[in-house]
């Protein structure tokens, strides 16, 4: 179990903002924080990979304590174990892929990882290939095996898809998620996109001016409790049709388009780019807009 308690003062959009955040989070877990920019959510993972110091509070892992300040202990990002991937990649623009992998292992540690990752995020045909040779996607897939070379105990993504197109990021998305479960992480996913959310997370956090709001399943926290049925996927409205009375509407979900027909009476205010769950009951499809 991580148990986190922290607080700092942080400088928002709107001035000072004072976070104050407890949570219990499950070792082998994939929680995501969700919230609006400037409420705290990024400062969270530094504080937890040992980037920012907290004013007072606790981070303890499985009866380690990383941090404590009443205890006058701070234990460095190094000897943490966290993989920690940013937006903007880092990587070492004189090194190619192979070489990214391979610097980032610990001293002693089998070799033969760096090979199972660049498997794993279909970087085989890179290896020999250069940072500025690279497409933003290709980047961010480097970033991420490099964070896993070392086999954190922890590993945090700060939005580590917003840059890309929706394609990339379902596959990105399917490559997170298969090493995660692979090296049996706990994982800990800043990010905007509800539909990211939905797919990916056990547990999502909503943190609001530096607190936080709700805990729980992403279904329980943005969907409407009134919808159930035999399944459930989140998706983007591409297109709506109105047809006589009623809508056609498609849906991307994932890197593929449904149509789905209903009313407006069903669907309600409707738009395209809203993010939607399509649900079955009384085995017809319908559409819910998600609550942001």
């Amino acid at each position: 179990m991580m148990q986190i308690d922290l607080q700092k003062e942080l400088n928002g959009a709107n001035g000072p903002l004072q976070l104050d955040v407890k949570l219990d989070v499950q070792v082998g877990s994939f929680t995501s924080i969700y919230g609006r920019s400037g409420a705290g959510k990024t400062s969270i993972l530094r504080m937890l990979a040992g980037l920012m110091t907290p004013d007072k509070g606790t981070i303890q892992v499985n009866n380690i304590i990383w941090f404590d300040m009443a205890q006058s202990i701070n234990v460095s990002p190094q000897k943490r174990n966290v993989g920690f991937v940013f937006q903007d990649y880092t990587l070492f623009p004189n090194m190619d892929v192979k070489e990214q992998l391979t610097y980032a292992l610990r001293k002693g540690d089998d070799s033969s990882v760096v090979q199972k990752l660049l498997d794993i995020m279909d970087l085989v045909k890179l290896k020999d290939a250069y940072p500025k040779t690279l497409s933003g996607g290709q980047k961010q897939r480097v970033a991420l095996a490099r964070a896993l070379v070392q086999k954190p105990r922890l590993l945090l993504l700060d939005e580590p898809f917003a840059a890309l197109d929706r394609g990339m990021r379902v596959k990105l998305q399917d490559y997170v998620l298969e090493a995660h479960v692979l090296f049996g992480l706990t994982t800990i996913m800043v990010s905007h996109d509800i539909a990211e959310i939905y797919k990916m997370s056990d547990l999502t956090i909503v943190i609001d001016d530096g607190k936080v709001t709700k805990l729980g399943k992403p279904q329980d926290i943005f969907a409407n409790h009134e919808v159930s049925g035999k399944f459930q996927f989140t998706g983007e409205v591409v297109t709506i049709v109105e047809q006589d009375f009623l809508l056609i509407i498609s849906i991307l979900i994932g890197s593929d388009f449904v149509k789905v027909i209903g009313s407006r009476d069903e669907v309600g205010p409707l738009k395209i780019g809203d993010k939607v769950m399509v649900a079955s009951k009384a085995f017809n499809p319908i559409v819910k807009i998600i609550k942001s």
